[in-house]
């Protein structure tokens, strides 16, 4: 528990900008895929944005355009910039890494962060 702690949630007005970060507390050399989930209320968790590798990323369809994915080894962070804001977008979003070490994989989630957009 504690690994990842989000930060930067938040009210915000339509057509808004909001930007998450997420603390990681785990070497993220370890660590091969990071990225946010997002869960509105009454529907599943889905997938948001994720960094795999290091490298590559990967996006929702309603996201694309919009929200960006970024992380700073220096300061261990994975940060998702947020614009363009919907109410759709609203939701508690879930910072998330999978670390691999040898054939083990482990899962690690934050407690969320609440984003609402009003109309």
């Amino acid at each position: 528990q504690g690994q990842l702690v989000e930060s930067g949630g938040g009210l915000v007005q339509s057509g808004g900008s909001l930007r998450l970060s997420c603390s990681v507390r785990i070497s993220m050399h370890s660590l091969n895929a990071m990225g946010w989930y997002r869960q509105a209320p009454g529907k599943e968790r889905e997938l948001v944005a994720v960094i795999i590798s290091g490298a590559s990323t990967n996006y929702a369809d309603s996201v694309k355009g919009r929200f960006f994915i970024s992380r700073d080894t220096g300061k261990n962070t994975v940060d998702l910039q947020m614009t363009s804001l919907k109410p759709e977008d609203t939701a508690v979003y879930y910072c998330y890494a999978e670390q691999r070490l040898g054939v083990n994989v482990n899962d690690y989630w934050g407690q969320g962060t609440p984003v609402t957009v009003s109309s």
